[in-house]
C-alpha cells in the first residue's frame, strides 16, 4: 500500500472508496489537507464541495507529506495544498488540539499502567527535493493553489517559498474580520464582493510585486497583532514560469470555506488555474 492508502488519506471524490494507486484515474488535482491543527476531514469536505462536486474536478486528497513529489505531481494539472510545515513523529505535548478533549473540559488525563515519556516537538517535513517538485510542477505549466496555513511551510525551503511568494508572521486567535477585494479586474475576483469571516487572520510578509494583490484581510475593530495592526495580504495570483499560482488565506473552518462570496473565490481561482 502508498502510504496515503495506509494512513486512510487518499481519497477520490463523489463517495468513491480508498484507490490503493498513487493516483485514481482521470483526478487531475492532488491535495495535501491537515495537520495537527487543521482536521484534514473538514479540508475534505470543504475542498470537496466547493471544487469538486461544484466544479467536476477531480481531486485525490491526502494528508501523507510524503506524497509530495514529482512522481505524484506527473501528469496533474493543479496542485491543492492547505496545511503547515510541521509533522509530529514524537508525539504532541498535549492534548490541547482534541476538539473532543477540549469540549469536555479537559479533565485529568489517566493512565494505568503510566504513560511513557515522549518529546513531543515538531518535525519540520518539507524536503529540498519537495521544493525543487513543487517549483519545476508550477515552471512547467502547472497550477497551484495554496491556502491558509500553507505559509507556515515557505520559512523552511526557498524553492517553496519562492513559488508562494510569501512567509508567514502568524496569527492571532480565531476572531471575526472582513476580507476586502483590492483588484476587483482579475479574473479570481471578478464578481465577488467584500466578505466577513470567522476565521484565524493570518498575516503573512508578502514578497512578490503588489500588482499579484488581490484581497487584504481588515479586523474592523482595529484589534493588532504584533504590532502589525489590523490588516494583511490575504490574496494573490500570478504566472509562474509556463503555470500559474494562487493563495487565499481564510481556512481555518468550514464555515470560512463556505462562505459565498469565499466559495466564489476558491471556484474562480481553480478555473483561472487550469484555464
Amino acid at each position: 500500500m502508498t502510504p496515503c492508502t495506509r494512513r486512510s488519506a487518499l481519497l477520490s471524490l463523489a463517495g468513491l472508496p480508498l484507490v490503493p494507486a498513487a493516483r485514481a484515474a482521470g483526478n487531475t488535482a492532488f491535495a495535501l489537507i491537515g495537520d495537527r491543527y487543521h482536521n484534514s476531514d473538514y479540508i475534505r469536505v470543504g475542498l470537496g464541495k466547493t471544487l469538486g462536486a461544484d466544479l467536476g474536478i477531480g481531486i485525490d486528497f491526502c494528508d501523507e507529506t510524503k506524497e509530495l513529489n514529482s512522481a505524484t505531481l506527473k501528469n496533474r494539472k493543479l496542485l491543492i495544498i492547505l496545511r503547515d510545515g510541521m509533522t509530529w513523529p514524537s508525539g504532541y505535548p498535549d492534548e490541547s488540539t482534541n476538539a473532543g478533549y477540549v469540549s469536555t473540559g479537559k479533565p485529568p488525563i489517566v493512565s494505568d499502567p503510566q504513560l511513557p515519556k515522549w518529546e513531543g516537538k515538531p518535525h519540520y517535513w518539507i524536503t529540498p527535493e519537495q521544493g525543487r517538485a513543487v517549483k519545476q510542477f508550477a515552471h512547467d505549466g502547472g497550477g497551484v493553489l495554496f491556502l491558509h496555513n500553507v505559509t507556515y511551510i515557505s520559512p523552511h525551503n526557498d524553492d517553496f517559498k519562492d513559488v508562494l511568494g510569501c512567509v508567514t508572521e502568524g496569527h492571532p486567535p480565531i476572531r471575526k474580520f472582513k476580507v476586502r477585494v483590492v483588484n476587483k479586474e482579475h479574473p479570481i475576483t471578478r464578481g465577488v464582493s467584500d466578505f466577513v469571516v470567522t476565521d484565524e487572520q493570518h498575516y503573512v510578509k508578502y514578497s512578490k510585486d503588489p500588482k499579484h494583490l488581490l484581497l487584504e484581510s481588515v479586523n474592523e475593530e482595529g484589534l493588532d497583532y504584533k504590532k502589525l495592526g489590523p490588516k494583511s495580504a490575504a490574496g494573490w495570483a500570478y504566472d509562474y514560469g509556463k503555470g500559474r499560482v494562487a493563495y487565499l488565506a481564510p481556512g481555518h473552518m468550514l464555515t470560512a470555506l463556505w462562505n459565498p462570496e469565499y466559495v466564489k473565490l476558491q471556484q474562480n481561482a481553480a478555473k483561472w488555474l487550469l484555464r
